[in-house]
């Protein structure tokens, strides 16, 4: 009772001066104070660790030594901190690091947007280039989607919250594997598009995540998104593939739909694009789609230059080859828990890479999990349209031992919960 007591007195100001709207922090009561890596501390002093990643901006961990040693650095020098669009030196090595380090290296091409600083400016932006450009209205998106919580994206969004008006222009694809859905789908929508009585008109562009990470773990195959490709080219649209989550590492490669070979007409990059969780997003656009007018698309913060600094730092690991050794490592150590879940606890695979987890065929399983978890000093988050799916999202620089650990208390807390769930059924 104590211990009750003292958390609802920590928790009392914010419960008191903080809107509802609050969210991750119910199912994570906790005050944090400081963190490493994949280590946190609350107020108290009691040790967390973290498979959370503050919902994938933090892939890199918290306070990188050589982010935080640049960051610092630049800082202490009065360097240059919110810029609007004008040029400055950050801005400039960052530039010059992505295109030498990502860019390059993968054979792409792309001019660099700086929207506003989260994720769904960056999909706004791509949105309305998209109906720009081919001067047509219509998006396609598909089911289980998560774009973003501003109107536009919201209405790409499949599981939408209440935004007060009526939201148009979007098309609802069934995404694959979603009962059953497959490249026939894509057919059928090219068909209709194709027919004078099909009834569908023109899209200017479909818009996709190649792993649906708030929708519940769904990974495309490369043939599907190979088809999807295909379709929208020969519909004059625009592929815009929403790597918000999904990309900067978490399935292993850079950009999550390397593995496929196809190349994006526009991406979405924000969350763990700055390496340190300052607010950054970036749309890459193919040349010949960058047909902005001056000062048509804006916004007062896509000038973070701290944020640069850091994102140039994050950039060069992906030239380290103990780097890229440590996530080949951590994606042997999650896929054999996974394996394990799905042979020990009836569990289905979910995901790809760091961005992996487990479904049950109880829904409510997964979240009495995430509780049992956080009592046992684990961060997790669940998804998908019931939260079933248990989202397993360390840093990518987790150390193994620490990494393996976490593992452990995830085990301890799903057997826990089908224990709780079987005396239940029983009774």
């Amino acid at each position: 009772m104590i211990a009750t007591n003292l958390r609802e007195s920590q928790l009392a100001e914010f419960e008191m001066y903080e809107s509802n709207v609050r969210y991750y922090c119910r199912d994570m009561p906790a005050v944090l104070a400081r963190a490493s890596n994949a280590r946190i501390w609350d107020e108290e002093g009691y040790e967390y660790i973290d498979f959370f990643s503050a919902c994938g901006s933090l892939n890199y961990g918290h306070n990188h030594p050589l982010m935080k040693r640049r960051v610092i650095e630049y800082l202490m020098t009065d360097g240059m901190l919110n810029s609007l669009d004008l040029h400055t030196t950050a801005k400039r090595d960052f530039l010059r690091t992505f295109r030498e380090h990502i860019l390059a290296p993968r054979g792409l091409v792309y001019r660099v947007q700086f929207t506003g600083p989260t994720g769904t400016n960056a999909v706004e932006a791509a949105l309305k280039l998209a109906r720009k450009v081919t001067r047509r209205r219509t998006v396609v998106a598909f089911t289980n989607a998560f774009h973003g919580m501003t109107l536009g994206a919201l209405a790409a969004t499949a599981r939408q919250r209440n935004a007060g008006i009526e939201q148009n222009g979007i098309v609802r694809l069934p995404f694959e594997g979603y009962f059953c859905a497959d490249t026939r789908d894509l057919d059928r929508y090219e068909a209709m598009v194709n027919d004078p009585s099909g009834g569908a008109e023109p899209p200017a562009a479909f818009i996709v995540e190649t792993i649906q990470g708030e929708g519940g773990l769904n990974s495309a195959s490369p043939e599907w998104l190979r088809h999807l490709a295909g379709v929208a080219h020969r519909l004059g649209a625009l592929l815009i593939v929403d790597d918000v989550q999904a990309g900067c590492g978490r399935t292993g490669d850079f950009f999550s739909f390397e593995q496929s070979g196809i190349v994006p007409d526009l991406v979405c990059l924000a969350k763990s694009i700055s390496g340190n969780g300052l607010p950054m997003a970036l749309l890459l656009i193919k040349p010949e789609w960058d047909q902005w007018s001056p000062g048509e698309h804006n916004g007062t913060f896509r000038g973070n230059n701290l944020a640069f600094l850091a994102a140039s730092v994050a950039a060069q690991l992906w030239n380290d080859p103990d780097f890229i050794g440590s996530i080949n490592q951590s994606d042997l150590i999650v896929r054999a828990w996974i394996d394990n879940a799905v042979r020990e606890f009836g569990a289905t695979a979910k995901g790809r890479g760091l961005f992996s987890g487990v479904s049950f065929s109880d829904r409510s399983l997964a979240r009495q999990v995430a509780g049992e978890a956080f009592q046992r000093k684990l961060l997790i988050e669940t998804s998908g349209s019931y939260g079933e799916v248990l989202k397993v999202m360390p840093p990518l620089t987790i150390e193994p031992e620490l990494l393996s650990e976490g593992l452990r208390r995830l085990s301890d807390a799903v057997e826990v919960s089908l224990s709780r769930s079987r005396l239940r059924t029983a009774a």
